[in-house]
């Protein structure tokens, strides 16, 4: 079996860094509106990559790879090396603490209205001495609030 070389022109896709993603180089060739489209249409039969069918939308794409898209042609461009994820872990950054969540405008006026039902209460027993406030039961380490059942 002989391959036969056949000469096309290719429209040039300069990328910043390879490898880049099959979809990715579509959106950047504007051969498509946007990535859900490019998605749709690698995964439904419409794109080879090199001369053969390809349905993987992340596919990994390099300098020289040749994209068949539409009746058109086009050839990934990258001056920089192959910059491949290591396999040494990557250091988190330190949690914060959750944030408190804004509490909804129905849920603020319910709390209003309590207090304002305790002041009432309260207005009539302004002598004696005020109860002790409640004890934060909330975990240190995660903050939220513990539950007993």
């Amino acid at each position: 079996m002989s391959q036969e070389e056949i000469e096309v022109e290719a429209i040039g896709i300069e990328v910043s860094s390879q490898p880049i993603e099959l979809y990715k180089v579509l959106k950047i060739a504007n051969a498509v509106s946007g990535g859900g489209e490019a998605k749709m249409a690698i995964s439904e039969g419409y794109v080879a990559v090199n001369g053969e069918l390809e349905q993987r939308k992340r596919r990994k794409m390099y300098d020289g790879d040749l994209v068949e898209f539409n009746e058109e042609y086009y050839v990934v461009l990258c001056d920089q090396p192959v910059q491949e994820p290591s396999d040494e872990p990557v250091k988190k950054k330190a949690e914060k603490p959750a944030a408190k969540k804004p509490q909804s405008k129905n849920a603020n006026k319910g709390s209003k209205l309590k207090k304002s039902a305790s002041k009432k209460a309260n207005k009539g027993s302004q002598n004696k001495p005020s109860e002790p406030k409640a004890v934060n039961n909330a975990d240190q380490s995660t903050g939220r609030k513990l539950m007993s059942f």
